[in-house]
C-alpha cells in the first residue's frame, strides 16, 4: 500500500462505512502525496442552489440555467468554504490541476465568471471537502473502508448525483447490493 497514489480516482465508500459524513458517498481524489489526500464527495447535494450561493456571496447570477443547480456536500472540513470542480481546468486565482483535464478551484473569479455565463463548461460547486492525514486514507484502504476506480469526467459532470455511486461500482465490475458488510481477505 506503500507509495501509492489515488489522484483522479474514485472512492465508494464500503456498506460498512460507519462514518455518517461518509455512509453511501462516492468521493473524487483531487490531490494524494505524502502528506495526505484531498477529495471532494460527489453525490450529496445539499438543500441549496447556486442561486441562493450566489445570492449569500454577493454575486449576480446571470447565466441562464444554473440558478436551480444543486450546490453539494463536499466533505466535512470547512464546509463554509466553496470549491468547484471543473471542466477545463481554465486559468483562475486557485486551482489544482486534477487530471484529465479537470480542475478544483477555489478562488472567487471562477464564480464570477460563472455568474457571468464566462465559467467552465462543466462544474460541480461544493461545501467543504474530505481531508486525510499523511498515511490516513493508506490506513482506512488496508481496513477495507473504500474500494477504488480511475475516475472518468463523464461519471462526475454527465450524471444525476444518484446514478454516480452505482455507475462507478459498475467501473469496477460490482454491484453495491452484493457487497457484503464484512471485509475479507485473499
Amino acid at each position: 500500500m506503500q507509495n501509492v497514489n489515488l489522484t483522479h480516482h474514485f472512492l465508494i465508500a464500503m456498506p460498512s462505512m460507519a462514518d455518517p459524513h461518509f455512509a453511501k458517498t462516492l468521493t473524487y481524489v483531487c490531490e494524494h502525496n505524502a502528506d495526505g489526500a484531498l477529495g471532494i464527495v460527489l453525490n450529496r447535494p445539499i438543500d441549496m442552489s447556486l442561486q441562493t450561493l450566489f445570492e449569500q456571496i454577493d454575486i449576480p447570477l446571470e447565466a441562464a440555467g444554473l440558478g436551480m443547480q444543486p450546490v453539494y456536500y463536499g466533505g466535512p472540513v470547512q464546509m463554509e468554504r466553496g470549491f468547484v470542480l471543473h471542466q477545463p481546468p481554465g486559468n483562475w486565482q486557485s486551482t489544482l490541476l486534477v487530471g484529465d483535464g479537470i480542475g478544483l478551484t477555489s478562488s472567487k473569479d471562477i464564480l464570477q465568471a460563472v455568474g457571468r455565463g464566462d465559467g467552465p463548461a462543466q462544474l460541480h460547486v461544493v461545501l467543504g471537502y474530505a481531508g486525510w492525514a499523511a498515511g490516513q486514507l493508506e490506513q482506512e484502504l488496508a481496513q477495507n473502508a473504500w474500494l477504488t476506480v480511475l475516475a472518468t469526467p463523464e461519471l462526475i459532470f454527465d450524471l444525476p448525483p444518484e446514478k454516480r455511486l452505482e455507475a462507478a461500482m459498475q467501473r469496477l465490475g460490482v454491484d453495491f447490493a452484493n457487497l457484503s458488510e464484512e471485509a475479507g481477505h485473499a
